[in-house]
């Protein structure tokens, strides 16, 4: 099973920009009953048994690269745990995710297909819609998704 999970908090503008990819990936990809769409909030432990549950796992969420607000990057397998489990705090909810993935390894239940796609942020203030520029950098974020699912599914 394929789990598409969004991360935030979307009364935080760019915080939710996770929520916003899925919400979109969902309206991209009606009646895959092989996909899982989860709202996974601000992330909590209840998540555990849908990430073991997964063979293959995305993950949206706010990020921090220091870059250009709206910047989409990818990471896969070995260079999500990275980035995830980094020294600098980099994504919005990473220590929730490092958490959860810390759960599924010990239990050997880690998707064999994982990644997280980060869009940085530009605004955490109040407000439900994202910045502009996360707001453009959604359907780039869903695209990514789209690439992954088809080299997955290959």
């Amino acid at each position: 099973m394929m789990l598409i999970l969004g991360i935030g908090n979307s009364l935080l503008r760019d915080e939710g920009a996770g929520i916003h990819a899925l919400n979109r990936m969902r309206s991209l990809l009606p009646g895959h009953d092989e996909i899982r769409f989860v709202d996974g909030g601000t992330l909590s432990f209840t998540l555990a048994p849908e990430v073991e549950a997964a063979s293959h796992l995305i993950v949206f969420d706010a990020a921090k690269f220091n870059e250009a607000p709206g910047t989409v990057r990818v990471f896969e397998e070995s260079r999500m745990d990275e980035f995830v489990s980094g020294n600098r705090k980099r994504s919005v909810h990473e220590v929730g995710l490092i958490d959860l993935m810390a759960i599924a390894r010990l239990t050997d239940n880690l998707p064999q297909r994982r990644a997280l796609i980060g869009i940085q942020p530009r605004d955490l203030g109040w407000g439900e819609e994202p910045s502009p520029e996360v707001a453009e950098a959604i359907p780039a974020a869903c695209e990514q998704a789209i690439r992954l699912i088809e080299r997955w599914q290959s």
